[in-house]
């Protein structure tokens, strides 16, 4: 009997890989990392197969993306299934998400159950005796990877030193790496893709590396607790017992005395050591004025590398890449739309489009420009600002590539005078400025000739439909 039980579970195992590598051809092996890579096999009930995710999040999400495919896979494996259960399992970090810190897992196999001291190893379900060094890990996103990273010009440097990091850590120069900028701008994706990296994804393949990740905060809260439980000792062994350490918000530990000074002793401990470390802030070291002098000082001696305010061209390009892994056409007029409107973070922007695709998906609606407007009324109200000539003339320049002294310049090229000539529309439209005052805006032209404008741009917007279009993406940009 026994032996039969182990040749059924053998048989399962055997089908369970098999499905699992079939859908990993088929979405491809980003995509499978990002978002199907932690399900493990929970086990055969009748004619029911379960399927488990560490965190609530991704079982909804595999649900609605892959449960149809998960089903024909395992009826194609095994006549006996007639239903998959999507379920979460084991438990949850501190913060709700399951602890995926592993230890030298090889590529394509499935994260072991989490566990509540937040560190697995090695692929294997945790027993009691875990490591405790595991006590000091945050939870990794399965999203923020560095294949899911969208590199611009104003992030190519930190992306490029964190990829260094994570393919040789304590690199000379590169030992501390110092990452910082504002909000939303890519800091802690970069820090969970190096994180990801070192624990088995990346190329070190199967060495073992201790990390130990976790935002200033949760140091601070451990200090504290290891002061009042009187286990400092402990703490500061299993800190410095780690190979990487990374510390997440580093600015809120300006004016914690106390949790500063253990932090420099462990950074200096590790660094002797040749241990990594990885920080973020918000500040550059230099502009940290909070934190001690010393510390600021061993922070700037390594790398210190910033994400700058991202562009126009930057925000498409990541409006572009989650609307393709959400699997739901997003028109381009409508990326580029959100890219003018929504420019303060990356955060927002991504907020913004999933309202909207979640929007088209609740209702069957397909996105346009007017569905965003209205999904998004409150979000683009908070970015509205009175219009003026100038900004038109400008938006306009740019959207045609012309300079932008070609709108007040005697040049009738038609390449020129026709977004002049929108531009004077766009004025009439969206400004309470009179026909000659738009006219002085443009060169002291005489308000006929804004008149003229007016009248073709609203001629050929009833003609070309692609021209309408055009003209009316700039408007909503421009419009309060």
């Amino acid at each position: 009997m026994t032996d039969q039980r182990s040749l059924e579970e053998a048989q399962l195992a055997a089908q369970w890989n098999r499905v699992r590598s079939r859908l990993q051809s088929e979405v491809g092996e980003v995509e499978y990392r990002t978002w199907l890579r932690q399900m493990t096999l929970g086990g055969l009930d009748g004619d029911e197969i379960t399927v488990r995710l560490p965190t609530r999040f991704l079982r909804d999400w595999v649900r609605t993306h892959y449960g149809d495919r998960l089903n024909a896979l395992w009826q194609s494996e095994n006549r006996r299934v007639r239903r998959v259960d999507i379920r979460v399992g084991g438990n949850a970090g501190d913060d709700g998400l399951a602890e995926p810190l592993v230890v030298g897992e090889p590529i394509g196999e499935p994260i072991a159950e989490p566990i509540p001291s937040g560190l697995a190893a090695s692929g294997q379900p945790q027993a009691a005796h875990a490591d405790p060094r595991a006590e000091l890990a945050a939870a990794l996103d399965p999203r923020f990877t560095f294949d899911s990273f969208v590199v611009g010009k104003p992030n190519e440097f930190a992306y490029a030193c964190a990829r260094r990091v994570a393919e040789k850590p304590a690199s000379v120069g590169f030992n501390p790496l110092f990452l910082y900028g504002g909000v939303g701008l890519g800091k802690t994706h970069l820090m969970h893709a190096i994180a990801w990296e070192l624990t088995g994804d990346g190329p070190r393949g199967s060495v073992p590396v201790s990390v130990a990740y976790m935002s200033a905060e949760k140091f601070m809260y451990r200090f504290i607790a290891a002061i009042r439980n009187q286990s400092t000792m402990e703490f500061k062994e299993q800190l410095r017992s780690v190979d990487v350490l990374m510390i997440d918000d580093l600015q809120f530990l300006i004016g914690k005395d106390a949790t500063q000074e253990e932090f420099f002793h462990t950074f200096n401990a590790l660094v002797d050591a040749g241990k990594q470390i990885v920080v973020s802030a918000d500040k550059s070291p230099s502009d940290l004025s909070g934190l001690e002098e010393r510390v600021r000082t061993r922070l700037g001696c390594g790398m210190v590398a910033d994400l700058h305010a991202t562009t126009f061209e930057l925000r498409v390009s990541i409006l572009e890449a989650k609307a393709a892994r959400a699997g739901v056409p997003v028109p381009p007029k409508v990326l580029e739309f959100l890219a003018h409107k929504i420019t303060s973070n990356v955060r927002e922007l991504e907020g913004a489009l999933n309202r909207l695709i979640a929007h088209a998906n609740l209702f069957g609606r397909t996105i346009t420009l007017e569905s965003t407007q209205e999904v998004l009324h409150d979000i683009l109200k908070a970015h509205d600002r009175r219009v003026t000539i100038e900004e038109i003339q400008r938006k306009v320049a740019e959207h045609w590539n012309i300079r932008l002294t070609d709108m007040s310049s005697a040049r009738r090229a038609r390449n020129v005078a026709r977004p002049r000539q929108v531009a004077m529309y766009l004025a009439k439209q969206l400004t309470s400025r009179s026909l000659p005052e738009i006219g002085r805006k443009f060169g002291n032209r005489d308000h006929t000739t804004v008149m003229h404008a007016v009248q073709r741009v609203a001629e050929l917007m009833e003609r070309d439909a692609s021209f309408a279009e055009d003209v009316e993406l700039l408007r909503r940009m421009l419009e309060s």
